[in-house]
């Protein structure tokens, strides 16, 4: 396969299955984030915002050094027969998914925020157990924050370049994503290619930035 192809492959299974899990674990962050008035819940919004101040390559290096040989996170996963994940597409997919948690977590809270208390109570009122309220009624009310979390969960996932640079490398077929496709062509002198991909990647975030406005980015609807 054409390494620039594979690099797109990759790329889209990355991002497709880091959303994924993004969505899965990020609702219940964020509806708790919501909600709470316990006094952790700065520290877990902190916690879960701090891949948007922190350099890609000092959050890169942590994790590498968690999950190293020597790390508490690598002599575990060795324990359990898993090996280490480090430059491996499971170590990129865990470093993708800490690293793009607020470009999920943050529209999903604006979204439950914005659905309110009134809708839950009425429901309970109604003899809904909280679980079915949640499903039945939060869940519908916030659908515009899950399309606005999934889309950016995913085009930032694709823009990724220091994260996977540090956990995965540049091992292609294995963990060559499309950003350090472009970073090699660059390095070889091959303009065009690189501008092919480049204008590539340049379009679909134009793509994004117009789909997430049309649909009023910045509002609950």
């Amino acid at each position: 396969m054409n390494p620039d192809i594979a690099a797109l492959v990759l790329t889209v299974k990355l991002a497709g299955l880091t959303t994924l899990i993004l969505m899965v674990v990020g609702t219940p962050i964020a509806w708790w984030l919501a909600g709470s008035r316990s006094r952790l819940k700065n520290v877990v919004g902190a916690v879960v915002t701090l891949p948007l101040v922190l350099p890609p390559a000092v959050l890169g290096f942590y994790l590498l050094v968690l999950m190293g040989p020597q790390g508490p996170v690598g002599v575990l996963t060795q324990f359990l027969g898993i090996g280490l994940l480090p430059f491996t597409f499971a170590g990129l997919v865990v470093a993708s998914v800490i690293y793009s948690m607020p470009f999920v977590v943050q529209p999903l809270q604006q979204a439950f925020v914005a659905v309110g208390n009134a809708p839950m109570e009425a429901a309970a009122t109604l003899r809904a157990s909280t679980l079915d309220s949640f499903f039945s009624v939060a869940l519908p009310l916030a659908r515009s924050g899950f399309i606005t979390a999934g889309v950016l969960g995913f085009a930032h996932t694709v823009g990724e370049f220091g994260v996977v640079l540090m956990m995965g490398g540049n091992i292609p077929g294995k963990t060559q994503v499309l950003s350090m496709a472009i970073y090699n062509h660059v390095e070889a002198s091959e303009y065009t290619n690189a501008h092919w991909l480049a204008g590539g990647m340049l379009g679909f975030s134009f793509l994004v930035l117009l789909l997430l406005y049309s649909r009023g980015w910045n509002r609950q609807s």
